[in-house]
């Protein structure tokens, strides 16, 4: 039966993160075993799958949320065909709903004031920080005060804390690319200045901490500072990580190019940049074309000469 697969196999899972580990729990647990567990894997056919890919969708489930939970099946009989247990995998070619990416939602200056103005003391400079270095919440949580340099105007991001099931885990960013050093406007510092002498000191270094000196948890975070801070600053539906979407739209707006953003924001890849923001590097081209406007009108013409013998 997949569900004693799935019990079987679940214990050998290695390299995945807690909290990815505790997601493709969940959706083992809500999607997957209440429909195939009882089932022989061999008696798990393509169309059955489409069936429940078609439930699930008919359901009112996001299509994102149709994606990873056929993803997580897929890979469960993925691995039933590696132990030998089928011939192959009945996931393949399964159609599935077209997720729509939402246009990300970025502030402006004026907006990121008001926010702030909204938020609670202890959380306020978390607003103007993450508008103009973009972390992500986890990294937020886990940033520590000797990761800030105040005197370069440098933040060393190198450490996430994310909250699994009621337990905070540390750990180190998902890629390499993810341990960076992002850069910090003055004006910026001089608000990091100002949360370090509120907050004071507190254990294990953090910067951030939780309103019990603790790590910040999320969904403490976002219930009791951030939905508050949103509603009265008439911003509602704003989420956390658009904090990090403007950073990324603020750096553009700078004159950042593609690689730097890439490197700030902890992407693998300049491609994601492009993917993600290249609307909003529309424009830069006439910035590049009136620079090499200037250079070229610091060249000499080329010199020219009378044709010879009337040519």
């Amino acid at each position: 039966m997949l569900g004693d697969w799935v019990d079987a196999w679940q214990p050998t899972v290695v390299g995945l993160r807690p909290s990815s580990l505790a997601r493709d729990d969940t959706y083992l647990r809500t999607h997957v075993v209440p429909r195939f567990g009882a089932m022989p894997i061999g008696a798990i056919t393509p169309l059955e799958v489409r069936a429940w890919v078609s439930d699930l969708t008919a359901s009112g489930l996001a299509p994102a949320t149709v994606h990873k939970a056929y993803q997580t099946l897929s890979k469960v009989l993925r691995a039933a065909v590696d132990s030998d247990l089928l011939a192959q995998t009945p996931c393949r070619r399964i159609p599935l709903p077209k997720v729509e990416r939402h246009e990300m939602r970025f502030l402006d200056p004026d907006e990121i004031n008001r926010l702030a103005d909204a938020m609670a003391d202890r959380y306020r400079a978390l607003v103007i920080f993450d508008a103009f270095c973009g972390l992500r919440l986890s990294e937020l949580a886990g940033l520590r005060r000797r990761s800030i340099d105040l005197s370069t105007g440098r933040v060393r991001v190198c450490e996430n804390a994310v909250e699994v099931r009621g337990r905070v885990e540390w750990g180190r960013p998902k890629t390499s690319a993810g341990v960076r050093t992002v850069p910090m406007p003055s004006t910026v510092a001089q608000a990091v200045e100002h949360h370090l002498a509120f907050v004071g000191p507190g254990p294990a270094d953090l910067f951030f901490p939780g309103a019990d000196g603790g790590v910040l948890r999320a969904g403490s975070f976002r219930s009791r500072y951030w939905t508050p801070a949103i509603r009265n600053a008439g911003l509602v539906g704003l989420r956390i990580h658009d904090l990090r979407h403007t950073a990324v739209a603020l750096w553009i707006a700078a004159g950042a190019n593609p690689k730097q953003i890439a490197g700030w924001a902890g992407h693998t890849s300049v491609s994601i940049v492009l993917d993600r923001y290249g609307h909003l590097l529309e424009g830069h081209d006439v910035d590049v074309l009136a620079r090499l406007d200037t250079l070229a009108t610091r060249t000499r013409p080329p010199v020219t000469t009378s044709p010879r013998g009337g040519e």
